[in-house]
């Protein structure tokens, strides 16, 4: 199949490798990691999960510092508590491919002020660059080890449910690798999660966009994508493909958008606060976006073709940028918001 070559400079200019010489590395992998899929048991993995202790950053705001058995590790969790009394919903929000020490969705995405005046606790990770936000088959020697599909649907629910008396409804939702990992977890945990929200994002592994998508995404990082799911023919590819698994959504509330790549008012209004976005106008924000447009379509087609209802949203203009996925999130409110069960506040 032929892609725009509006598209095909989008994967160049993520880095995407399309082909490789059998045996040889494409450019920028870290070597293979050698560690088997499973870390080995000790005592920490043994004790499981467990909250190690909680930071009160301001009155809404708390950081929950979880240990992971799963990755062996300390993982933050910055928490925005929600209005009026317990129990509350409780909506998951993956960040994009840096994954740094705070989400971006705090830093550049508005979130604590958006959600501010809205009856739920919002769950944002940190940590996770270029990770997929999945269970990797081995140890990156890059990227470490990761096994977040197993710490975000097994390990983190049931302590911080707990911790914040949840009312059990919950819903997902991701920005850009985000985006793309939040529709995977909900079709691979068939009515784990009441709605889903992908903002920018792309869908498919297992065709040659989404593929080169996904190994890009990692490659960016410096890992390498056969440490994520194995070589291209491994069975992994297809089993974390959501238009293949899309069925699995049916009678989750799901939301998607994206824009067209052109810049936006709110992305050009940026710029004398944050001349990071101009390097954005400059550079793959406009590409990035065509390609994850490209993305949506396809995917909100196999939904039509399923007869799977979706909010699908195009927008007129914007950017693979923050001050444009901002917008996004405000615009996909209202249907995790019924996801939720709670009134369209916005």
């Amino acid at each position: 199949m032929r892609y725009p070559v509006s598209v095909l400079a989008v994967l160049v200019a993520m880095g995407a490798v399309m082909a490789t010489p059998a045996g040889a590395a494409p450019p920028g992998y870290s070597t293979p990691g050698t560690a088997l899929a499973a870390p080995v048991v000790g005592r920490e993995q043994e004790r499981g999960p467990r909250l190690l202790r909680v930071e009160v950053l301001d009155d809404r705001r708390i950081r929950l510092h979880i240990r992971s058995a799963a990755m062996g590790r300390e993982i933050a969790i910055d928490t925005l508590i929600g209005t009026g009394p317990a129990p509350r919903p409780t909506l998951y929000l993956l960040d994009g491919v840096d994954g740094g020490p705070t989400s971006g969705w705090l830093t550049d995405g508005g979130a604590a002020e958006f959600f501010a005046d809205k009856p739920v606790d919002v769950v944002l990770t940190t940590g996770g660059t270029a990770s997929m936000y999945a269970d990797w088959i081995r140890v990156d020697a890059a990227l470490g080890l990761n096994r977040w599909e197993t710490f975000l649907t097994e390990e983190l629910p049931p302590i911080v449910e707990k911790y914040l008396e949840s009312t059990g409804a919950r819903a997902i939702a991701g920005v850009s690798m985000g985006a793309q990992a939040a529709m995977m977890l909900t079709q691979r945990h068939q009515g784990f999660y009441r709605g889903v929200a992908g903002l920018s994002g792309c869908y498919s592994t297992a065709d040659q966009l989404g593929r080169a998508v996904t190994t890009a995404t990692v490659v960016s990082r410096g890992g390498n994508p056969e440490n994520l799911f194995g070589p291209p023919a491994s069975p992994e590819w297809l089993a974390h493909d959501s238009l293949l698994g899309a069925e699995a959504l049916r009678g989750t509330e799901i939301y998607l958008s994206v824009a067209n790549g052109t810049p936006s008012g709110a992305a050009l209004m940026s710029i004398g606060d944050s001349p990071e976005i101009l390097a954005v106008l400059l550079g793959g924000g406009s590409l990035l976006e065509q390609g994850a447009r490209l993305c949506t379509q396809r995917f909100a087609e196999r939904l039509r073709e399923l007869d799977i209802p979706a909010e699908v949203d195009f927008l007129p203009e914007g950017m693979h940028a923050w001050p444009d996925f901002e917008v996004q999130l405000h615009r996909s409110w209202p249907a995790l918001s019924r996801a939720l069960g709670i009134s369209d506040r916005l």
